[in-house]
C-alpha cells in the first residue's frame, strides 16, 4: 500500500486526536505484515518496531483462532496488564489500530472512542485506494510538470 503525504498527515491526525479523546499513552497504526505506518502520542517509550510485529502476529494468531471456531475474525482484542492495558481493532480490514492506556482512561472510554476513529481511517483508506486504482499518473496530472513531454526535455538540452 502506497501512502502519500497528504494521506499520511490525515491518518496521523486522526491518531492524534484519538489519544487525545482515548486519554490513551500511545496509538500506533500497522499495517497486517506487522509493518509501522503512524503512531501518536508517548511511541518514544516503545520498541514501536518489535510492537509493531508482535501485534501483527497476534492478530494472525487470533485469526486462526476465530477460523477453528467458525468465526471470519475476531475484529477486537484487549489485554488487560496491571498498569497498562492494550485494545487492538482491525481497521478497514487492512490495517491493526493499537491503542495503548493505563487507569487515567477506562476501555469503555477507549471502545468507544475507537469506534469513531477507524470510520475516519476507513475513509482515508478509501480514498487512497481509489488514488490507486485511478493509476499512478492520476496525482502527476495535478502536476505544473505533468505537460512536460521527453522531448520537451530534449529540446532545452539539445540546444
Amino acid at each position: 500500500m502506497e501512502v502519500f503525504q497528504q494521506e499520511f498527515d490525515r491518518l496521523e491526525e486522526a491518531l492524534r486526536r484519538l489519544r487525545h479523546d482515548a486519554n490513551a499513552k500511545a496509538v500506533f497504526l500497522i499495517d497486517k505484515n506487522g509493518q509501522h505506518i503512524a503512531a501518536a502520542g508517548d511511541v518514544d517509550e516503545f520498541d514501536s518496531t518489535s510492537l509493531a510485529s508482535l501485534t501483527a502476529g497476534n492478530v494472525a494468531a487470533t485469526d486462526g483462532l476465530a477460523k477453528l471456531i467458525g468465526e471470519r475474525e475476531f475484529s477486537v482484542l484487549f489485554h488487560e496488564g496491571q498498569r497498562d492495558h492494550i485494545h487492538i481493532s482491525i481497521v478497514a480490514r487492512r490495517a491493526i489500530l493499537l491503542v495503548i492506556f493505563d487507569e487515567r482512561s477506562s476501555l469503555g472510554l477507549v471502545r468507544l472512542r475507537v469506534k469513531r476513529a477507524s470510520a475516519e481511517l476507513e475513509k482515508v483508506f478509501e480514498q487512497m485506494t481509489e488514488q490507486s486504482e485511478r493509476g499512478p499518473d492520476s496525482r502527476a496530472e495535478a502536476s505544473p510538470f505533468s505537460e512536460i513531454t521527453d522531448d520537451d526535455i530534449d529540446a532545452l538540452f539539445s540546444e
